[in-house]
């Protein structure tokens, strides 16, 4: 496959993939979404989301499971906490030796919450990454970093995600890459999508970029209102929103900032979410 290819799009007949493979940190290791019933030890996330939506679709013979079912073979490689470059270093190699058709690789929001990161060079590991992946024949999905003008934690990294989104919207277009667009989803404007810690997902808004993540792939959301926006709320008094802030911030925050002041990590000690991939069929 031509790493000028354009991406999937609807153009008659729907994209379909047998292997899928996701690489990533937090956002992609389905931080703050349910259980998996499978494994309830791990969390599901729009990764996992996915790939479910996709082994629904996936063609007869495209994968097989031990009992002869088709469906999708699925590996999510995400750790927590983890930086771009450690995301390509550790976790592209076991991609690409699965051999998948589709790769989602998604990173670099937690390199651009440090101050003087810089993204442009954030960029160009994303790019020699892409470039990597296509030149095995295998399709790419990417997102943009999201819009972060509501958080008072993270407003201040707006401009270098802006400057990060734009790159990888342009790598995607020369390289023949889907993008998921966080940063344009009106239904993530809203704090009911995001969890107690104003960083991650809820599972509400884990669906939602799934949905997207099948748009973008040119499959096509299952639920028309994906990306409404959610009926507003009666305003809240500026007392309670400062007892939330403060409780917010003891937390959550203080905790946060302490972590990268020590340069330490949540995702230090854990292991990919799931390296040995499983074969995801319509009934799973």
């Amino acid at each position: 496959m031509s790493s000028t290819q354009p991406p999937p799009g609807p153009t008659g007949a729907v994209p379909t993939w047998s292997r899928y493979v996701a690489m990533g940190d937090s956002f992609t290791e389905g931080l703050w979404d349910l259980p998996d019933p499978a494994r309830p030890d791990r969390l599901r996330g729009w990764a996992d989301i996915l790939a479910g939506r996709l082994a629904a679709g996936a063609a007869p013979g495209d994968a097989s499971s031990a009992d002869g079912d088709d469906g999708l073979v699925y590996a999510n490689l995400a750790v927590r906490g983890r930086l771009l470059g450690t995301i390509v270093e550790e976790q592209l190699p076991e991609a690409l030796a699965l051999g998948p058709d589709l790769v989602s690789l998604v990173g670099g929001g937690n390199d651009l919450l440090r101050p003087g990161s810089d993204p442009d060079a954030l960029a160009g590991v994303l790019e020699d990454a892409v470039v990597r992946v296509r030149a095995t024949g295998a399709d790419v999905l990417l997102a943009t970093g999201m819009d972060p003008h509501g958080s008072p934690l993270l407003r201040a990294t707006r401009a270098r995600v802006a400057v990060y989104n734009a790159h990888v919207w342009s790598l995607a277009r020369r390289h023949g890459a889907s993008v998921v667009d966080v940063w344009g989803m009106r239904s993530l404007r809203d704090w009911r999508m995001w969890a107690p810690d104003r960083i991650h997902l809820t599972t509400a808004g884990h669906e939602r970029v799934a949905q997207a993540a099948l748009v973008a792939l040119g499959v096509g959301a299952d639920d028309p209102a994906w990306d409404d926006p959610l009926a507003p709320l009666p305003p809240v008094a500026r007392a309670e929103r400062l007892r939330s802030d403060l409780l917010w911030a003891r937390q959550y925050a203080t905790p946060w900032i302490g972590r990268r002041l020590r340069r330490r990590s949540s995702g230090d000690t854990r292991p990919p979410k799931h390296v040995e991939p499983v074969v995801l069929t319509p009934r799973t």
